[in-house]
Formats: structure tokens, sequence, C-alpha cells
């Protein structure tokens, strides 16, 4: 964000007081000092605001860009419906080796292929997060495409944007980073802030037929106008997700966080539910919820696990209500239900979707997406503008010297 709002009240309204003049002598200690902070932090972490900020405007349509890069991902108009248990008859079919724990997502549209994860694969041990993605055409009923986390470009771009492919430091250093952005952030709004009135020459811009320092300007300070609200948003929801064992305590001194419940094991006995079973049972259990996700058991005796979406949840994709239903009675033996969540539950449960835009719909993606061009808008501008004052106080030098 600028520097400073406008030329002074008493500049002649064709003359724009060059950047550089306004930092002199007189400035303030503290007006200095959040000058060079914001300056600084420009400077040295411009190009990883970009980076976040782009892979963020990817990620906001992830699953819509991986079916727009893999043709096996895209609906299929006019395929014949597919039960859920029919799907995860193919997974064990293109898996024997594997075992019987997969978790699905569920398809919410007909035609829609579904995609699950098998979550640690001896491939990929070792890493955090790495599972297998196996995909099942409702056309032909078979596994259509196997890959692993990480290996395709939507996931390499999201463990990108999460953590800079360097693992748990990695997550660190971004968590910690969306906290500076908000330094950044706020200490751009500091030095914008008007001082004595002026507000109407500090809201004024002038982009069209403007000198390129004032365009600059101006350009950085929309930058601002738009990216404080937006950005803060995603910064802050950024820092609590990446960081969730040092935000949260600090959360639960205000309203305690609730912990998943205790949930007990069956008899090892042989399955008797199948998926659409464990998932009916579920939604009739939270009536008016629908099913996103179902994890299927392990091993003989473990409940089924089942998300679901209740009207008015924030999360679309990965809602916060969760249900056990025991295999042998089908009866729900656990469950997290958001209605019952406490002022510090409701704070965190809207965190990852505000961060990833789905709390409003397609609307907030969107708008996820567009704000992640942001730190490019403001990077550039305030490079420029930083370069301008460099040359301007080297043709400063220059002329004293020759005086």
């Amino acid at each position: 964000m600028p520097s400073a709002p406008h030329p002074a009240p008493g500049t002649p309204r064709n003359r724009t007081l060059h950047p550089a003049r306004r930092a002199g002598p007189g400035m303030s200690r503290a007006r200095r000092f959040w000058l060079r902070l914001h300056r600084w932090l420009g400077l040295g972490l411009g190009l990883w605001f970009v980076l976040v900020g782009l892979t963020g405007s990817l990620l906001a349509f992830y699953p819509e860009v991986d079916a727009l890069l893999d043709a096996r991902l895209a609906r299929r108009e006019g395929a014949p419906a597919m039960t859920l248990e029919q799907a995860y008859a193919a997974l064990q079919a293109a898996h024997p080796q594997r075992g019987p724990g997969w978790r699905l997502e569920i398809p919410q549209s007909p035609g829609e292929p579904l995609t699950a994860r098998y979550l640690r694969p001896v491939e990929t041990q070792g890493q955090a997060f790495a599972p297998l993605l196996a995909t099942v055409d409702p056309a032909t009923r078979q596994v259509v495409l196997n890959r692993f986390w990480g290996q395709h470009l939507t996931t390499w771009v999201y463990d990108l944007h999460y953590s800079l492919l360097l693992g748990k430091h990695g997550v660190t250093a971004v968590g910690l980073g969306g906290g500076l952005m908000l330094v950044s952030l706020l200490s751009g709004l500091w030095l914008w802030w008007p001082r004595g009135g002026g507000w109407r020459a500090a809201w004024r811009l002038k982009l069209r037929g403007a000198a390129p320092v004032r365009r600059d300007h101006d350009l950085h300070k929309l930058g601002g106008w738009l990216a404080l609200p937006l950005l803060g948003v995603l910064a802050f929801s950024g820092l609590l997700l990446a960081l969730p064992h040092w935000t949260q305590p600090v959360i639960a001194v205000f309203s305690p966080l609730t912990p998943l419940p205790s949930v007990p094991q069956g008899l090892p006995e042989p399955r008797r539910l199948s998926v659409d079973q464990a998932v009916a049972a579920a939604e009739a259990a939270w009536a008016g919820a629908r099913a996103r996700w179902v994890d299927t058991p392990a091993e003989a005796g473990q409940p089924w696990r089942v998300r679901l979406r209740q009207p008015g949840e924030p999360g679309r994709r990965f809602p916060s209500t969760l249900v056990w239903i025991d295999d042998a009675s089908g009866e729900v033996v656990a469950a997290r239900d958001p209605r019952s969540f406490t002022a510090g539950d409701v704070f965190w449960q809207w965190m990852h979707p505000l961060h990833m835009g789905e709390a409003f719909g397609l609307p907030g993606r969107a708008l996820v997406a567009a704000a992640g061009l942001l730190p490019l808008l403001l990077a550039w501008t305030g490079w420029r503008r930083w370069r301008d004052k460099r040359r301007a106080r080297g043709v400063a030098a220059a002329l004293n010297a020759r005086h």
C-alpha cells in the first residue's frame, strides 16, 4: 500500500510530489519504522506472496481443473447409476493387494466419477500425506485412473501452496509467512491512513493519463484497498490452518475446542453392511443431511465413518458432521454434531471454508481465485515505486555532489 495518500494540500493540482520527497527528515519515527517494515517485507517476501497467491487462485477450483486436464475425471452424461458398493468392489478388484480401508468421495450428481483415497499406500511411506487416488468410471464400473497425491499437477500445486514442498518445516514457514502477510497489509493501511483530514485525497485515484509514478502509486493503493479485506482473511485463516498446534490453544483460552468422540470397536466379524447401507444409516440419523465422504472399515469390527453436510454448514466439500456406524447393527455408535459446537468449534469450523471460498459457494470461490492475483499487482507496483525512489535518491545525490 502507498506510503502517503496524496500530494500535500498546497501542492498545485498538475504536479505530484515524487515519492522520494515524502521520506524526508521531518518524517516521524513511527512512520519511518512502518515504512521500512512495509518496504522490506515486500522486497523480501514479495515473490513468496505472489507464489502463494497464484497457487491459491488455482486451488480454489482444483477439482474442476483436474477434470479439465484429464477427461477420465469428467462427468459422464447418460452414464447408468452406480452404487457405492459397486464402486467399492471395483476398487478392491483393481487393488487386491491393499487393505479394505478406503475413503470414498461420494458423487453429488449423476454421471460423476467416484474418486477414493487409500490413505497410506506402501509406495509413499514416510510422506506426511500422499494417498493413492483411484477413480472409478460410472459407465464401465472399473478403475480408470490411479495417481499418488503430489505426483500430478493440482496436488503438486496444493503441496507447493501448503508446504513449499518442504514437509512439516515448510508448513511452519507458510504459516509464519501468513502472519507476515498480515503485518504487511496492516502496515500498508497505517501508512495510507490520512492524518489531520485529507480523506478525499486519500481515496482519489488517477489511472488514466497519469505519470508512471502516480499511476504506480494509485494502482498500489487500489490493490491495497482490495487486498486488506480479502487477503487479510486468507492470510489469517491460512496462519491458523497451517499452525493448529500453536493457534488452537490460543482459541481454547477463549472457548474450548471439543475433541473427537471416543469410538467403540465392534467384534472382529466379517463385514455385514454394504457401503450404501452404511451411508443410508448415517443420513437417516441426521434428517436433511447429505453424505459427502465415507470411510470403509480398515479392520474387521471397525465402524464405518460417514462425513455429512447438514444445511447451513459452511464447509461444502469437507463439512464437519461425522457419524460412526456399527457394522454389525447399523446403529450410530458415535457422532460429532456441529449443532452442539462451542463458540471455539464454530470459529475453527469456518476457517477452511473461508480459506477455500466454499463457505459462500461459487461466488466465494471465484472471489478467492481473484484475490490470489492481488499479490502480483502489489508486488509489481511496490517494486516499481521502490525502484523509482532509488533512482530519485541517486539523481539527488549526483546533483548535490556537483554543488
